[in-house]
């Protein structure tokens, strides 16, 4: 269009033609449908229809009708702003809804070409989402964690996973590292959702694994450096699951 005015009601998000006849009414004042499809070109059927959305928006006033010929007149276009805010809201509402679920459509993109899907997160909030994709585990989980190192750096995501894992029913295998904080731990271990088992000889885990679906995940145990990975791929979660098999058959059993 080459009425500037036209151009900016419909970036601000108004069709063509309800642009076209709310500019008419701002240039013209009230009008009569009839002298609006005459203005514009608009097809009268499709005038009343574009009258009627642009009253809905709050954008237009009838008055008459009803045995007297209705007039419109155009309201004040600060109704504008509300609808930008409005598709500002929406838009970053499905911004959010869909970085959340991206890792899922890449996954399954991945998956049909033959790749490992592989999503890389920073910062705390990264952390927890690879913490909850283990809530999606439609089996047993396999986990290396340091818990010490855990409860102090994400103590409330720790508590919240052990609070999922109880009401979803999520069986976890922990292998730990020996230590008297551990062993004072795991008297408080759930035994229908968690067992554990130990080992000697490690000064410490530097991430927490998590072993589930055909995936892989990691999460880095540094204030400092917060980061988690996700990597879905059978191959990698086949060699990583019979490591930890290997190492659990000769972890040592806790008697509490």
């Amino acid at each position: 269009m080459e009425n500037t005015n036209e151009k900016i009601l419909i970036e601000a998000g108004l069709s063509e033609e309800q642009a076209l006849v709310y500019g008419t009414l701002l240039d013209r004042g009230p009008q009569k449908a009839s002298a609006l499809a005459t203005w514009t070109g608009i097809k009268r059927g499709l005038i009343y229809k574009v009258l009627e959305q642009l009253e809905t928006m709050n954008l237009v006033e009838k008055k008459g009708g009803e045995g007297t010929v209705a007039l419109f007149s155009p309201l004040h276009p600060s109704s504008l702003i509300n609808m930008v805010e409005a598709r500002a809201k929406s838009i970053m509402l499905t911004k959010e809804t869909l970085t959340y679920s991206l890792g899922g459509l890449a996954s399954k993109f991945n998956l049909l070409s033959g790749k490992p899907n592989v999503q890389f997160f920073e910062g705390k909030d990264g952390v927890a989402k690879v913490i909850r994709d283990s809530y999606t585990a439609k089996n047993e989980i396999l986990t290396y964690a340091d818990n010490e190192a855990m409860n102090k750096y994400y103590p409330e995501l720790n508590k919240e996973n052990v609070t999922m894992r109880k009401k979803l029913k999520l069986k976890k295998r922990i292998i730990s590292i020996d230590t008297p904080y551990i062993r004072e731990l795991a008297k408080n271990d759930d035994p229908e959702i968690t067992e554990r088992r130990v080992v000697e000889s490690i000064d410490s885990f530097a991430t927490a694994m998590q072993i589930y679906d055909d995936k892989v995940t990691y999460i880095t145990l540094d204030p400092n450096k917060s980061i988690g990975v996700i990597i879905e791929d059978a191959s990698i979660y086949k060699m990583h699951k019979t490591l930890f098999e290997a190492l659990w058959d000769n972890a040592k059993q806790l008697s509490l």
